[in-house]
């Protein structure tokens, strides 16, 4: 007497018009290991600090703690498969928005006490992102063209 074979079933193929745009869990679990380890590290320093009686310090460190770990969380929104430059970026700087700026602003590094002193902050932090976006951007699109051409004269 024969067995039934079991039917094989195909795993289903991804949608060539709408592609997943869901993150991986592995880079999920790569960006928390990214931001998550600097910051218990840092914040655990800067809580010793504050702990010692050293405001500026703990707060500093503390400050550094979350901005490490935003930004090098934050990088790897840049490798999510399926999403623009555009999506990218915004979500980018959606994070550094909700992270970063509320870090520069409570770490004491500038006078906040004013208007014009948040502001000033607020200017900051725009110009130094456009410049780092910026700069990296033509980094990479260089390293692109670099690695196209190579492809291009291996064939």
């Amino acid at each position: 007497m024969r067995r039934a074979r079991a039917r094989e079933v195909a795993p289903p193929t991804p949608d060539p018009v709408y592609p997943s745009t869901a993150p991986r869990p592995r880079l999920l679990l790569r960006a928390a290991l990214l931001g998550g380890i600097p910051l218990v590290a840092m914040s655990a320093i800067g809580a010793y600090l504050l702990h010692q009686g050293q405001t500026a310090d703990g707060r500093s460190t503390l400050a550094v703690g979350v901005i490490v770990a935003a930004t090098a969380a934050g990088s790897l929104l840049y490798q999510v498969p399926g999403w623009s430059l555009t999506r990218q970026s915004v979500a980018h700087f959606a994070l550094m928005l909700v992270t970063v700026l509320p870090a520069l602003l409570l770490s004491g590094w500038f006078p906040t006490d004013t208007a014009g002193g948040v502001l000033a902050v607020v200017g900051i932090f725009l110009a130094a992102g456009l410049v780092l976006w910026t700069t990296l951007y033509l980094v990479m699109t260089g390293i692109e063209r670099g690695r196209a051409r190579r492809s291009v004269a291996g064939r």
